[in-house]
């Protein structure tokens, strides 16, 4: 059960192993694109390809589908980043329903923890298995593998880092559920007391707004945090004719250093480099998108772009 490129993945790496998969289940097709043509999940793609049975409810109480899914007898059912499920579809596989999410449970419970944690300049993650229960990723832990962030890794970098570290945990586990030989631990003894328990919420549009009063650090973890999407972003208005623009930013190098520019200030030759001032530091932006145009890096931007110095970050 699952949606995205991470589910697909390891659909794919489940496929490829000696067990037998019964049938998928993912969203149904949704409209994408300028025309809202109606596209299929990445995990339905990969199962068309697999030729593997798909089930696609608009609810997961549905009579029908529960009983479909019954029909399989499945001894387990796999989740990768899907809706929550139901007691009536968790409860069915005797051997239980398991879920791989991508952080060290019990942090970054949510939608979203591989942004969060480069948001939060965490310098370690990783990817936790465990039993489904009636909350949000929070039922007991069957295994988990920890990794190291490497410096300046984005979104999109750590996605598919611990995408392939998530379904080598998976294939390395499920012989020990196969043959009980596991002792699932609740996450309450993962727990310090005096340390808070870090979420992992929906990112909103409001959040990829960039603050340049925020200190130097936490702006370039933003930007690396949402990259390569949605992507933290500043509004750029023209001084002539107050004309508004969405500039995506993409990749930066961060300069610490005090100063007294006003923050939110760009500087720049025009030909090779742009830096934008924040609290403690400079912003030296290195890849970009201008509204309405491609992602590009600064000094392409900067050459189609001659009048750099008629905008300011409003």
């Amino acid at each position: 059960m699952g949606t995205p490129a991470f589910a697909a993945y390891i659909l794919k790496q489940l496929f490829n192993s000696s067990y037998k998969i019964e049938a998928v289940v993912t969203v149904p097709d949704k409209p994408a694109g300028r025309g809202l043509t109606l596209s299929p999940s990445a995990v339905k793609q990969t199962a068309l390809e697999l030729c593997i049975p798909i089930l696609q409810p608009e609810s997961l109480k549905d009579k029908n589908f529960i009983q479909q899914l019954s029909s399989y007898q499945a001894d387990l059912f796999v989740v990768v980043a899907f809706r929550k499920l139901p007691a009536e579809v968790w409860q069915l596989p005797p051997r239980g329903t398991i879920n791989i999410h991508a952080s060290l449970l019990p942090n970054y419970r949510g939608a979203a923890p591989i942004n969060w944690v480069l948001i939060n300049g965490e310098k370690h993650t990783g990817v936790t298995l465990f039993f489904i229960d009636e909350h949000i990723d929070s039922g007991k832990i069957i295994s988990f593998r920890e990794v190291s962030i490497p410096p300046k890794c984005n979104a999109g970098m750590l996605h598919d880092m611990l995408m392939h570290v998530g379904a080598s945990l998976l294939l390395e586990t499920l012989p020990h559920i196969e043959q009980n030989d596991v002792e699932p631990i609740d996450q309450s003894s993962f727990i310090i007391p005096s340390e808070e328990i870090k979420t992992a919420p929906k990112i909103t549009p409001a959040l990829c707004k960039i603050d340049w009063t925020q200190k130097v650090e936490k702006i370039s973890n933003l930007i690396f945090g949402l990259s390569p999407y949605p992507a933290a972003y500043t509004n750029l208005v023209h001084v002539t004719d107050h004309k508004t623009v969405q500039f995506k930013i993409f990749d930066v190098d961060l300069i610490d250093g005090k100063h007294e520019t006003k923050p939110g200030t760009l500087i720049t030759d025009k030909r090779n480099y742009l830096y934008i001032a924040c609290d403690g530091g400079l912003i030296q932006v290195n890849e970009c998108q201008f509204e309405g145009k491609k992602r590009m890096q600064i000094k392409d931007f900067l050459n189609g772009f001659k009048d750099i110095d008629q905008w300011i970050v409003c």
